[in-house]
């Protein structure tokens, strides 16, 4: 589907659920069903940008990594599911993917203090 019928299709379920129009306090819920989420050939972007910046032998890319990359991609703020995808398409290549931020490693705080 183009994307001049696409935008015509969200235009006419917007008149369909909002006969009289967009009550003021429904906006902000409408805007988060209607956010972009990458197209594939910005997952397969992301993905390799990731792989490219990512030390070997390899290792993992971290979820907040893959957030950042798409936040430069897309210039918005990732979705979970755009994220999710991202991972997806890191594991098939075979790379390893890591959802937190630190490696719980000791050596992570070497004076044993976490905060």
């Amino acid at each position: 589907m183009d994307r001049p019928q696409f935008l015509q299709r969200i235009v006419e379920w917007l008149r369909a659920g909002y006969p009289d129009g967009v009550p003021q306090g429904d906006y902000i819920p409408l805007v988060a069903l209607l956010r972009r989420q990458l197209t594939e050939d910005e997952v397969q972007e992301v993905s390799v940008d990731l792989i490219k910046q990512s030390p070997p032998p390899p290792e993992p890319i971290s979820k907040i990594d893959a957030a950042v990359r798409i936040t430069k991609v897309t210039h918005e703020l990732p979705h979970e599911a755009d994220i999710a995808r991202v991972r997806s398409h890191l594991e098939a290549s075979g790379w390893p993917f890591n959802d937190s931020p630190l490696s719980g490693r000791p050596d992570d705080h070497p004076d044993g203090d976490e905060s």
